[in-house]
Parts: structure tokens; sequence; C-alpha cells
């Protein structure tokens, strides 16, 4: 995720309402002035929420809570753009047709969608503007979409930072099973819809092994997965009070080694080196050289 991503949607503070839950996390309604912004990773990025409420421990995007403070930690609280189709449709009078990332700064099929729908209605009108999709989710709740995205230029990603449940759940408390997400890609196959997984960020000493990438790679193979894209763990700001507050409950003899290959540059230069060649290996022993598109 690039770090202008993380705060691109101008917004209007919060409402004065009085705040509901979902799944633990606390919901608000705000406006926004724009939906559509550029974005270093595509042409443009979309994002129909602030926050996100699957809790991920090592979430990039909590960085978002310097420019848009809340009370509740990331992960508990998820702002709602009332008016996030509204502002597209005002948006698209005058933008030109290309390529769209959902989403950059919080999950676009997270739990809230499932009622708002506002990511759905978003990708409805992108589509119907000529507009090129890119959809990368951890929910499975993207398989009610696959109608919209079978109608234009679409391609629907998942994440997979490990395929062990056990520490799926850990790592990505709310978000859905692995399995699940396999099914995302399975059922765009299906459709004739074009598929991506990202690889990350790879747990380090506990999902980039060579074992556990070489199964990786055989998945998405299996799959027929157009696009690979892997990730190595990242310092970004806010994230490692997090990650190591896990590590200390679950992995402490692990604390002080992330801590190094995080922050020690010459530690993590090596790592990385060791890493690259490790996925590289992955992928040229499942026939997937081709369609990785890029190493950490």
């Amino acid at each position: 995720m690039a770090q202008s991503d993380l705060f691109a949607c101008k917004s209007s503070p919060p409402k004065a309402q009085r705040p509901r839950r979902l799944r633990g996390a606390v919901i608000r309604e705000v406006t926004c002035r724009t939906i559509l912004n550029r974005s270093a990773i595509s042409d443009y990025s979309l994002n129909c929420y602030t926050g996100c409420a699957h809790g991920c421990v090592y979430c990039y995007a909590r960085f978002m809570q310097r420019f848009h403070p809340h009370p509740e930690p990331w992960g508990k609280f998820v702002d709602v753009k009332t008016n996030a189709v509204e502002a597209l449709e005002r948006q698209l009078r005058r933008a030109k047709p290309a390529a769209v990332f959902l989403s950059s700064a919080c999950d676009g099929w997270q739990p809230i969608e499932a009622e708002r729908r506002l990511t759905r209605r978003c990708c409805e009108l992108l589509l119907e503007h000529g507009f090129r999709v890119n959809v990368l989710t951890k929910s499975a709740l993207a398989l009610r979409d696959m109608d919209v995205f079978a109608r234009g230029a679409a391609r629907v990603g998942v994440t997979i930072t490990t395929l062990d449940e056990r520490l799926r759940r850990l790592w990505e408390p709310k978000a859905s099973p692995v399995e699940e997400r396999l099914r995302v890609i399975r059922e765009a196959r299906r459709r004739g819809i074009r598929t991506a997984v990202m690889f990350g960020p790879l747990l380090p000493f506990l999902s980039d092994g060579a074992d556990a990438l070489r199964e990786m790679f055989r998945r998405a193979v299996a799959l027929g997965v157009d696009v690979i894209w892997t990730d190595a763990m990242n310092p970004r700001p806010r994230v490692w009070p997090s990650v190591a507050g896990l590590l200390q409950k679950r992995f402490p003899e692990l604390r002080e080694r992330y801590r190094r290959l995080l922050f020690e540059r010459e530690e993590r230069e090596v790592y990385l080196a060791a890493l690259r060649e490790r996925i590289a290996s992955a992928a040229k022993a499942a026939g997937a050289a081709d369609r990785l598109a890029g190493c950490p």
C-alpha cells in the first residue's frame, strides 16, 4: 500500500450522532468531498470507508489515525462515507477512464459493506463509465459482487498472509478464512474474470519459509491466478506496537528477531535478499515465474 493513499480522501469530521457497533467496531457516518483520488498504486484509488473492522495486526493503514484521530484503536472503528456514491457520480462527469484500485486504506468488502453496499455501487458506476476496477480484499463478501465485476474490465484479487488458519486467526482476526478467500478466486475464474493474489505481508519465521512459499504458489497455480504479488512485513508508522504486542503474547521468542529485521538496516537487507531467493525458487518450482509481478 502506498503511503500517499492512506489519507488521500478528503473527509468531513464525523457528524454529531450516536455511534453504533458492528462486530466490535464503532460505526460513525461522515461525508466526503472526493472519493476518487490519484494514487501511487494505480491511476486512482477509492475507499468508501475510513478504518477497517478486520483488525489485522500488521495493517499499514493504521497510519491514518495521525490524520483521522479516533478514541478507539485501529480495527475498532469504521467511518462510513455516506455520500460516496454521489461524490463519485460528480467526479465521473470529468474524470477520464483509467484504472482504480479498491481499496488502498480499508477493505472495501469489510462487514459494514454487507448492509451499506457503497463499494458495490461505486464499482457499478466505474465499470459503466469504462474504468478498470482492480479489487484486493480479504473478504468473502466479494462473492456477492461477481455479477458486477463480470460486466466490465475488472480484476479480482485476494490477500493471503498465510495458509495456516491458526495463524490467520491471530493476525487477521475479523477477515474471512483463507479457504473462503480462495473461493473468491475460484468463482472469479469461473466467470471469466481476471484474478490476482497478494501473498503478504509474509510473516517472518512463520509463513515465509521455503515450504510455506512453495505451497502458496502451488495453490495459486492450481487456481489459475493470473498475477501474483508478494510483500514483506514493513516497519510502517504505528505498526510495530501492534505487532510487538501480539509477538510478546503468542511468540515471545520472535519479538527481538522481528525488531531487528524491521529496524536494523543491515539485518533487514540480508533478510530481504534471502526472502527474494525463496520467493523466486517457489515461483519457479510451481511454474509461476511469469505470473510473479513483484518481490519485496
